[in-house]
């Protein structure tokens, strides 16, 4: 069960994670940055999600935060969502591309998807800058395209397999006009036996006493124990290769109709840094 806006309140105290000059600065320093933003429009927070976000800027790796996640932080603005998805219907399959360091190097003039993964990526640091200081860029990718999937993509979590000691770290992804992603809602280890079962369904796509993936699916979906990530907007979640003090987000495509539809996706997934290891941000 989530908890309220006063718990979380009295859990920044408990801890000690921020002082009242502290979130002052934080707030303003997210209200200064909408003009320094291309295509994306910061959340206004309400105080529950202040507290989040107070909670995780002192420290990411906090289990209990972890479990209210992802949250919204930033929506598209419609011209940026109406070129990218019309972009995306000129293609009648899916393209996927890395953002690597030939990416990050091309030479010449990028084509329009590139120049709003582009944007985005700059946004998404700016934010993180802000939300997430001890962050700094791991990888990152983007796909659009007609997507269909023949064989279910099951509940997954994102890795960190580059780096074994990565615990939780930030990720923010976005679907932009229709596919929103689903997600397990609240803290894993609070499910009972049969919820565990239905999920486990989820995972590995197969069958379980308690029926198939697809019934199950929209049976947690009723629930609410499955969640729809909204979109064109940013969802700040949790990647990494998990620990006592972090809950990895497990998600699930949308699964689109017979036919398939157009959409567009893009995700930056970002490694911690303590500040004895940097003092300055890096963010490519």
């Amino acid at each position: 069960m989530a908890r309220s806006s006063d718990q979380f309140r009295i859990g920044l105290r408990s801890t000690g994670c921020l002082n009242g000059e502290m979130m002052t600065s934080l707030r303003q320093a997210w209200a200064a940055l909408s003009p320094r933003l291309k295509i994306l429009e910061p959340v206004q927070f309400s105080s529950e999600h202040w507290s989040l976000i107070e909670r995780l800027h002192a420290h990411f790796n906090d289990r209990e935060a972890h479990t209210h996640l992802p949250m919204p932080i930033a929506r598209f603005r419609e011209d940026a969502c109406r070129e990218i998805y019309e972009h995306a219907k000129d293609f009648d399959d899916v393209k996927t591309v890395y953002v690597d360091d030939g990416w990050l190097l091309a030479d010449g003039t990028p084509d329009t998807m590139a120049r709003y993964m582009r944007h985005y990526n700059a946004d998404v640091d700016e934010m993180m800058g802000v939300l997430v200081p001890s962050a700094r860029y791991r990888k990152g990718h983007y796909a659009y395209g007609k997507f269909t999937v023949p064989q279910p993509h099951g509940l997954h979590a994102d890795h960190s397999a580059e780096d074994p000691a990565g615990t939780g770290e930030p990720i923010c992804i976005a679907r932009i006009e229709t596919l929103g992603t689903h997600y397990v809602a609240g803290d894993y280890k609070a499910h009972d036996p049969r919820t565990q079962s239905m999920l486990k369904a989820l995972r590995y796509w197969i069958s379980v006493p308690e029926g198939e993936p697809e019934n199950i699916l929209q049976e947690l979906l009723k629930r609410g124990t499955v969640k729809t990530i909204p979109v064109n907007s940013v969802m700040l979640m949790v990647a990494g290769n998990g620990s006592a003090n972090s809950q990895i987000t497990q998600h699930i495509a949308a699964r689109p109709p017979d036919g398939g539809l157009h959409s567009a996706f893009f995700q930056r997934q970002y490694k911690l840094y303590s500040s004895q290891t940097s003092s300055k941000r890096q963010l490519l």
